[in-house]
């Protein structure tokens, strides 16, 4: 589904991802996993162009999307959910939602529907929630609301980034569940998280990108078993 080749990303002087190279096959959960610094979120705003790539390619179903507008990336089917939410915090749930269907060329209003509809089962919270302004809601709520806006398009890949960060560890485990089950539905993930413990436990497989590298690969169990994995990643 998605192809990355010789991927590099330069700001200024520093070359933060040096060249990498992966794979991401149609329903896969794929995870990068790294530390701080390493280069994970380059890589994603790389692939979706809000970063500019100084070489490599990138490939979707087959198409090249190296030097496509993030716009149309988007179009083409593959949603971004950034580091930090970044969600809309003075609209309210719905109005953040109807913002993720923001620039659909198809004008079928029911289309629109349906895809909320979704959303609210996979969220059932947010329905609760949805004349509520996205800022007042909580730290798991809102990385919820962000995951939710982003499968309004009803996208064919979902790259997340950081999902986790800052959540308590029972929000963590649903939020976790909730991707599962977003799998479950067709889709694709593409998952970038420090928690490389729970990463792994939901991926099929992964990359250890270190200082721009990646250093590692294989199936999920490979890498939760890899002695080097384990010492600097899960912590045991």
């Amino acid at each position: 589904m998605l192809e990355v080749r010789d991927l590099k990303v330069r700001y200024g002087n520093v070359e933060a991802i040096k060249g990498i190279s992966f794979d991401v096959k149609e329903r896969e959960i794929v995870t990068l996993i790294g530390s701080n610094g390493a280069g994970k979120s380059s890589t994603l705003m790389a692939i979706s162009n809000l970063a500019k790539k100084s070489a490599g390619t990138a490939r979707f179903l087959g198409a090249d999307i190296t030097s496509l507008d993030p716009s149309e990336i988007a179009k083409r089917g593959i949603c971004h959910v950034p580091e930090g939410r970044r969600i809309f915090p003075y609209l309210t749930v719905e109005e953040n939602l109807l913002m993720g269907d923001y620039g659909n060329t198809d004008p079928d209003p029911k289309r629109c529907e349906k895809n909320m509809e979704t959303a609210y089962s996979l969220f059932p919270r947010l329905k609760e929630r949805k004349k509520q302004n996205g800022g007042t809601l909580s730290g798991g709520e809102q990385q919820m609301l962000a995951i939710a806006r982003g499968l309004m398009l009803d996208p064919k890949l979902v790259m997340l980034d950081e999902p986790s960060l800052g959540l308590a560890p029972i929000i963590v485990e649903q939020i976790f569940e909730l991707l599962l089950r977003i799998r479950e539905m067709g889709k694709t993930i593409l998952l970038i998280e420090q928690n490389a413990s729970m990463a792994l436990q939901i991926a099929d497989r992964g990359y250890v990108l270190e200082t721009g590298r990646i250093t590692l690969s294989g199936s999920a169990e490979e890498l939760s078993s890899n002695p080097e994995v384990i010492r600097a990643y899960l912590g045991v």
